[in-house]
């Protein structure tokens, strides 16, 4: 069931462990846009911008969550790399621990502090409500997203990219029909959007833990791999904290410009809400590219392979950039009627904005398949530090905008925000990849690995 990704083709490995991947984020995505779609369609526009708003604080914390089990299966992927199957149970299991851990803690402050930040944020009033139920059953649901987040990543570590997208369209269908459940048939509005999710996102994860112990002997644990070794810990906080809140720190540039967008208006965050639903759905394969580099990444710089690292960047480099030319015609030519998919067609304003938004954002996607290709092979190679780094240009870049153009040019700002910030990224991520390459180098010449 494991595949080893540092013999063959680059670009055979890359297509053939990112496409699954891409089905899965594809799945993730669209059960995604069907909440979004059910709550604009038959709940209205101030339920579509109450979701909406809180799309910000959620990144602020999901995209912890998601960063932490990425980093934490880093170590597991370099270890099965380096063929050492004893020491990579071992992260395996102390990462299962620490999953525990900062799942128990993040729901408990998350839950209570969820509210205030809602409001710290100018949620408008006549959203609040809808935005605070929503979030928080989103927030109760956190171990539930750890545990899938951990077990996929760990089965994606030893090479399997197919299993976790199994899952992920069982958990699409059941959310789909959770929603029209909820929402329709008990009347219980946004939190039954929420509640879907949450139910969908269990159900996936306890899947997959079961098939994990099932189908992959390679990590049945014995009694002293499941040991708690504190420099595992040392090792797996090392990797996966820098991952965890390179998110957290973009997403704080995202919660500042979210702010600038909510005091716009609830027209201005309908219109934010649908365009960014649809551009996440299109932004699936730098997704797709990014988890595959950091799987890719691991192994082979745990194997001392690093010209493939190289090659690796290269070729999905070049994956991205026609993609992101194909992505940028669709978007220009019916970016208003994917708009309509989330929106009343009579609300000729929100369309407008919502496809002018798609267009200024897909123009530069071609620099967000940098940060994502570059970001996850940085951070499969063990720098996990970078991208820290690399979030707190995309803050600043994102804040800049809320803070001095917004306020002067209104809505047409909000939609340059996001490009600024991939740019001053790749400016940081280009160059700290190179250099981390040469580290690498360095470091295996001194310990005459190759």
């Amino acid at each position: 069931m494991t595949k080893d990704l540092t013999e063959g083709k680059t670009i055979s490995l890359i297509l053939g462990f990112s496409i699954p991947v891409l089905f899965g984020y594809i799945f993730q995505q669209f059960y995604n846009i069907v909440d979004t779609v059910i709550v604009g369609k038959c709940l209205g526009v101030d339920a579509l911008a109450a979701v909406g708003s809180t799309g910000a604080v959620n990144f602020l914390i999901i995209g912890f969550v998601m960063g932490v089990c990425s980093g934490f299966s880093i170590p597991v992927a370099q270890k099965f790399g380096a063929k050492d199957y004893k020491t990579m149970r071992q992260f395996a299991a102390n990462a299962a621990v620490l999953a525990i851990l900062f799942a128990a803690i993040m729901t408990i402050v998350t839950v209570i502090f969820c509210r205030p930040l809602l409001v710290l944020m100018l949620t408008p009033v006549n959203i609040l409500d809808g935005a605070d139920e929503y979030i928080r059953i989103i927030f109760m649901g956190i171990p539930m997203i750890f545990l899938y987040n951990m077990v996929s990543g760990i089965i994606r570590a030893v090479g399997d990219s197919k299993t976790p997208v199994i899952f992920l369209v069982l958990a699409s269908i059941l959310n789909i029909g959770l929603d029209l459940a909820f929402i329709l048939v008990f009347n219980m509005g946004v939190g039954g959007a929420a509640l879907a999710t949450v139910i969908s996102q269990g159900v996936s994860g306890a899947a997959s833990l079961i098939y994990l112990i099932k189908k992959f002997p390679i990590l049945t644990l014995s009694k002293d791999d499941r040991r708690i070794r504190t420099n595992h810990f040392t090792t797996l906080c090392g990797v996966g904290v820098p991952m965890g809140l390179q998110y957290s720190i973009t997403a704080i540039g995202s919660v500042i410009l979210q702010s600038s967008v909510n005091f716009l208006g609830s027209d201005a965050v309908a219109s934010v809400t649908a365009g960014s639903k649809i551009g996440m759905f299109f932004c699936t394969p730098f997704d797709a590219l990014g988890t595959t580099m950091a799987t890719y990444g691991g192994q082979n710089a745990g194997a001392g392979k690093l010209e493939r690292l190289k090659s690796g960047v290269f070729q999905s480099s070049m994956l991205g950039l026609f993609y992101s030319a194909a992505a940028f015609i669709i978007m220009y030519l019916w970016g208003a009627q994917l708009s309509v998919l989330f929106i009343d067609s009579s609300a000729k304003e929100i369309i407008r904005q919502a496809r002018l938004f798609l267009i200024i954002n897909s123009l530069f996607y071609f620099p967000l398949a940098l940060v994502n290709i570059i970001r996850f092979m940085i951070q499969g190679m063990g720098f996990s530090k970078f991208a820290i780094l690399s979030g707190i240009f995309e803050m600043i870049a994102r804040t800049l905008i809320a803070v001095i153009a917004v306020p002067v040019a209104g809505f047409s700002a909000v939609c340059y925000a996001s490009p600024a910030a991939w740019i001053m990224a790749d400016f940081f991520l280009i160059p700290a990849f190179l250099h981390c390459w040469k580290q690498l180098e360095i470091w295996e010449k001194k310990h005459n690995i190759r």
